[in-house]
């Protein structure tokens, strides 16, 4: 079991960074000042393939609020073409990060698909404004990626930033962001990064969902790129067991982001009949929120004082349509091609760490190479922080060329 205490100063400081940007990335405050028509996809969209660039600029990223302190690294902020749930085109935006710092390994530069964890769901929480605005509380991880020499093509996901609902958590929304964020890097003449070199995800929590998404779906949907493996997080992969879990805890919001993104990509999913007005209320607030006014707006909410007949939201996942659904968003019904490495505390009080062991128990069984690290920290953030050197070794090795470890059968 990977330690979980005496963390280097940069983890600690890290976590820090995590807990506070959480807290203070809560308002309109959190975008730089910049072009809002950036966000605003053309109509119709272009012609063109996933992963196409449909515009771009200069950006910035900094590593904390008072931008005193530049990322190493040219960065361009982008708007590509991916596909939605439902394999309808869509317009996305990002960030593409090509490093100052030389590659030294072997072969050609390789290039991170990044998964940023839980953002908000207002269009202010977008990552590429948050990263030149100093307040992505995932920076220092990015720097650390950034220090190894890879570069890193950041999604936006659906509808953050973009018109329309963010699709929390949907699993085949957010693999093809990731996907074709990998694609837009590779395609964008001004991020100077290799077009058929090595690549790789990553990403914790949400982020966690989002590349262990792209493992299973990468094979079928981007079969060309060289992708080496994936780094999964925390992964929420049966969203009715975190719902369950989630329920009257510090954390109960997410919930609310998760209801409004199931109720933009499903016409069926319809929760005006089940919710009393304080339940409507709050899924309409926290659409527009980020991830810390959220957490302070909603702490310990118990999701049976939002419904019109005092039943818990749990009761109705189970039901139809919600259920159906629901099984759409399940992670672990298809083997990833690549290695993973999938890392969970069992003291997680976010994400339930069962579920996402038995995610990685059925990769195995399905063939895939899986090292699962269990880790004992306390929090769904400390564990984060704790996984960093695991996850960077992981990806080194990916991109080395070593022997992927593998410890199905032992968890």
């Amino acid at each position: 079991m990977p330690a979980s205490g005496r963390l280097p100063r940069l983890v600690t400081l890290c976590l820090a960074v995590m807990t506070g940007a959480a807290v203070t990335a809560t308002g309109t405050a959190a975008a730089p000042a910049t072009s809002a028509s950036f966000y605003d996809p053309p109509s119709p969209l272009p012609p063109g393939e996933n992963g196409d660039i449909i515009r771009h600029e200069p950006s910035e990223f900094f590593l904390d609020p008072l931008k005193t302190l530049p990322a190493r690294a040219d960065v361009q902020r982008i708007m590509y073409r991916s596909t939605d749930t439902h394999g309808e085109p869509m317009a996305v935006t990002g960030t593409v990060l090509t490093p100052h710092a030389p590659w030294l390994g072997t072969g050609e530069r390789p290039i991170i698909g990044y998964a940023v964890g839980t953002q908000g769901q207002g269009d202010q929480c977008a990552p590429s404004k948050l990263l030149a605005a100093g307040k992505e509380y995932e920076g220092l991880f990015l720097k650390g990626l950034l220090a190894r020499g890879y570069g890193i093509a950041i999604t936006d996901y659906e509808g953050l930033g973009t018109p329309g609902t963010h699709t929390y958590t949907n699993r085949a929304s957010q693999a093809h962001a990731v996907l074709d964020a990998i694609r837009a890097a590779q395609r964008l003449d001004e991020s100077g990064l290799p077009d058929d070199g090595p690549v790789a995800t990553s990403g914790y929590s949400q982020g966690g969902g989002a590349s262990a998404a792209a493992a299973e779906l990468q094979a079928d949907y981007a079969p060309e790129l060289d992708f080496r493996g994936s780094y999964a997080g925390a992964v929420p992969a049966d969203l009715g067991a975190v719902a369950t879990f989630l329920d009257g805890s510090l954390y109960f919001g997410f919930t609310g982001y998760a209801i409004n993104s199931l109720e933009a990509a499903y016409p069926a999913v319809n929760t005006d009949e089940i919710l009393n007005e304080r339940g409507e209320r709050l899924l309409d607030e926290v659409e527009q929120q980020c991830v810390g006014e959220t957490v302070a707006r909603y702490p310990f909410t118990e999701s049976s004082t939002l419904t019109e007949d005092g039943r818990t939201l749990s009761a109705y996942l189970g039901e139809e349509p919600y259920a159906a659904v629901l099984a759409e968003q399940h992670i672990g019904n298809r083997a990833p091609e690549a290695p993973v490495l999938v890392a969970h505390s069992f003291l997680d009080d976010t994400v339930p760490y069962e579920q996402g062991r038995s995610m990685a128990r059925a990769w195995c069984e399905a063939g895939a190479t899986v090292r699962f690290s269990t880790y004992s920290s306390p929090t769904h953030a400390a564990t984060a922080a704790a996984a960093f050197p695991e996850a960077f070794a992981f990806l080194e090795g990916r991109f080395a060329g070593l022997p992927a470890p593998d410890n199905c059968g032992t968890f």
